[in-house]
């Protein structure tokens, strides 16, 4: 695989190494990071004439930014930048967070790991507010139709997409985590499943009767594969791919009449850590645990209300009855 920050400059790629090795980043958080760096100091060699200003963003040269230049910034050249991302680069609040996180990271690893900054320049650089919206998920009976629509599909490999289907709303896992099981991830002995989740963090959770007998139909159909071990198999006999994976379950949202609510795979793990909430009363920490949270913080959206207990709160205040 490419390696997209080869030709970062030496400061740059030293954090990026540090946050891979150290901090155990996984790749694309990595890359992400060096994708929100390089957008930066490109803006910043223009902003301070230090390049063609009439030059596009995006062919200008970021390899030779060394301590020095880096010195040179102060928190007026980021409040100038953070314009520039809404104005030019209309970036929303979530993208402006992620990329204000990126250069935290980085400049708090030079002032206080490497100590080669003697102050930090973006230490009051505030994170741009996040408007808080529920998730989207599927009802207890919206998610019985789209098992029912996958089951009753005329296709060779409606068991495989139904097994996929029943792991996501059972389990909570994430795409990738569902896309990367092994056979040799599933304990005969207690139904378990190992999950590698975000930076290679192992946890495990425990397969109920319905993702076992999904999984075992499915292994009645399954055939010879070249990649032995994976559960899941494209029609090719491969590993099957997160993008092969969001297609098919798109295709079954749109099939269910799911269309207008605009879901992904991300919000059938959505729908899991609710159901589990709503139906299960799942304890809030062992909801995280099972969804691989860091923070709990995390887990916390999914303790939103339903519609029907807004009602019931309604109908049983004791005025209720009064005319």
């Amino acid at each position: 695989m490419v390696n997209i920050w080869e030709a970062a400059p030496e400061i740059i790629k030293k954090f990026l190494l540090y946050m891979q090795t150290v901090k155990n980043k996984s790749e694309k958080t990595v890359d992400e990071y060096f994708l929100d760096l390089r957008t930066f100091f490109r803006f910043i060699k223009i902003h301070k004439k230090c390049s063609d200003r009439y030059l596009d963003l995006k062919d200008v040269k970021i390899d030779d930014v060394d301590l020095d230049f880096i010195k040179k910034i102060d928190i007026l050249d980021v409040y100038e930048y953070m314009n520039y991302l809404v104005k030019i680069k209309k970036n929303g609040a979530s993208a402006r967070s992620r990329k204000t996180a990126s250069l935290r990271s980085f400049f708090k690893y030079l002032t206080i790991k490497l100590k080669i900054l003697e102050e930090n320049p973006i230490k009051e650089l505030e994170t741009p507010k996040l408007k808080k919206s529920l998730p989207k998920f599927l009802s207890l009976d919206e998610s019985k139709k789209f098992l029912e629509t996958i089951k009753n599909f005329n296709s060779e490999r409606v068991q495989r997409d139904y097994a996929i289907a029943t792991l996501f709303l059972n389990c909570g896992i994430r795409l990738s985590e569902l896309a990367n099981i092994n056979f040799k991830d599933i304990s005969p002995y207690d139904n378990s499943l190992r999950i590698v989740g975000k930076g290679n963090k192992e946890r495990i959770i425990y397969l109920n009767k319905a993702c076992l007998s999904a999984i075992e139909n499915y292994k009645l159909v399954r055939g010879e594969a070249k990649d032995k071990d994976a559960v899941f198999l494209s029609r090719n006999k491969k590993r099957i791919s997160i993008k092969t994976i969001q297609f098919l379950m798109k295709k079954y949202f749109n099939l269910a009449g799911f269309s207008h609510k605009k879901l992904s795979t991300h919000k059938l793990r959505h729908t899991a850590a609710t159901l589990m909430y709503q139906y299960g009363k799942v304890d809030i920490m062992v909801l995280k645990d099972i969804l691989g949270h860091e923070n709990i913080s995390l887990t916390q959206i999914y303790t939103h209300t339903s519609s029907e207990q807004l009602k019931s709160a309604f109908e049983n205040n004791p005025l209720c009855s009064l005319k």
